[in-house]
């Protein structure tokens, strides 16, 4: 019982169920690329199941990071005096230790993948690092942030074909506008907070209407790429059509954040980006799905 206790103590630090966000980004690349690949289906479950591991580990890896470092400041706001870490129900000590543990297994996972995957799981794992302490020197902290997330098509593009292509850089650079929108509503809740702990971020700095503005501009940008994206990869009219069906929540997600403003924002905000990255996946695979099926029973390439 206490094993199963501790694991999801650690798994709530982490916020595992916030993973399932970017796995449907990283499946978008997994899709599209396999149809590039000359890959047989062994190899393809194979490099699935190490592109779930790795996911999996880095953000984990990330995210442990995230709350040791800042377990000091989320001790002084109210919001996050509870978690894990300031509430003393997980020690620094073994917090680090899953840090390790996590990032170790990334960079096991990562070997086994190919060798490119290998020598990019370093500056990855530094850059998903990087995020946690940038709110100590830069506004621009939401902007890392998204680059961080938006690793994830162009990893499991990487995975699959060990090349880089136009196409998961354009899901990425749309990842990363839209990651970067979210995170400038989710600190309009600590704006107050960070101002008067001296933390840097768009809201603390440029107050809420600007960051409101700002929060539109990212993801209308995101849109543009995601656009791009789909045009790049040829997708069909399901891909357009959900992604219109996608700015309806983008929209809802700027209302709820107005309607709370500076108060604890509801699970329904977290859960919007969940179903946008799940929808738009759905959307791909749907529109690829008898070229995928048959590309499996043959093993042949398409391109």
């Amino acid at each position: 019982m206490n094993f199963f206790k501790n694991l999801f103590l650690y798994a709530k630090m982490v916020k595992f169920s916030h993973t399932l966000f970017a796995l449907p980004f990283a499946g978008i690349s997994f899709v599209l690329a396999y149809l590039e690949s000359s890959l047989d289906t062994g190899d393809l479950l194979r490099i699935g199941a190490l592109i779930l591991v790795c996911m999996v580990s880095a953000r984990s890896a990330a995210m442990g990071f995230n709350r040791y470092v800042d377990s000091e400041i989320d001790e002084k706001n109210p919001r996050t005096q509870n978690r894990e870490i300031p509430a003393g129900k997980i020690s620094k000590v073994s917090a680090l230790l899953f840090i390790g543990l996590s990032a170790f297994i990334f960079i096991f996972a990562s070997f086994f993948v190919n060798k490119l995957a290998f020598l990019l799981s370093f500056p990855a794992l530094f850059i998903l690092f990087l995020y946690s302490l940038t709110k100590r020197f830069t506004l621009f902290c939401h902007l890392v942030l998204g680059f961080a997330i938006s690793l994830a098509p162009l990893g499991a593009w990487i995975a699959i074909t060990e090349t880089v292509n136009l196409v998961p850089i354009l899901f990425s650079l749309g990842l990363l506008f839209h990651i970067s929108a979210f995170d400038v509503l989710y600190a309009i809740q600590d704006m107050d907070f960070d101002a008067k702990e001296k933390l840097h971020s768009i809201p603390s700095k440029l107050g809420e209407t600007k960051s409101r503005i700002i929060a539109v501009i990212l993801h209308t940008l995101s849109f543009v790429f995601f656009i791009l994206a789909g045009v790049s990869a040829e997708l069909g009219f399901m891909y357009f059509l959900i992604l219109s069906v996608i700015g309806i929540l983008v929209l809802y997600e700027h209302k709820i954040s107005y309607q709370y403003k500076q108060k604890d924002l509801p699970l329904i905000f977290y859960q919007i980006n969940s179903w946008i990255s799940v929808v738009l996946f759905l959307a791909i695979l749907f529109d690829k799905w008898n070229e995928f099926l048959l590309k499996i029973s043959s093993g042949i390439s398409f391109r």
